[in-house]
């Protein structure tokens, strides 16, 4: 049976001037235009002859408007997701990139109806799903311990 594969970013900002500073990261959220109307990182499925990082790229972009000039890709991060829809095994990428400007406006897709900046623990509890709160925590452990080394 086909696996089915998405790939895509856990994207956050930084905001300035904020005390403590750890509370300065909000992570993208979109919610669906259909279904449940969950709420997700952007993310989407593998085309033919595409790599797993121009997948997200390329979705980010279509689902968010940020594309590659806007994002900085954070090294050593990636998370994958193992799960079932409608009986079918899916495994999800996520890579971890922030937001160059944190000003610029995110610009939704037809698939997306709303979007929120959140900080982790509003992020997880619109995330829903045990596997993605756990991935939100596992970004932002990555990024505290990136910061503890500077």
């Amino acid at each position: 049976m086909m696996v089915l594969r998405a790939c895509g970013f856990i994207v956050f900002r930084r905001l300035m001037n904020r005390v403590p500073p750890q509370d300065n990261i909000e992570y993208l959220l979109l919610q669906t235009s259909y279904g449940e109307h969950h709420w997700t990182p952007p993310k989407g499925h593998v085309d033919p002859g595409e790599d797993d990082l121009t997948t997200a790229l390329r979705e980010t972009k279509e689902e968010a408007g940020l594309g590659a000039e806007h994002l900085q890709v954070i090294e050593g991060f990636v998370q994958e997701l193992h799960y079932e829809v409608r009986g079918r095994p899916k495994e999800v990428l996520y890579w971890l990139a922030e937001l160059r400007d944190p000003g610029v406006a995110v610009t939704l897709s037809e698939e997306h109806q709303n979007y929120r900046w959140a900080h982790l623990e509003d992020a997880c509890t619109l995330a829903q799903y045990k596997d993605l709160q756990d991935t939100l925590r596992a970004a932002h452990r990555h990024l505290e311990a990136q910061q503890d080394r500077q």
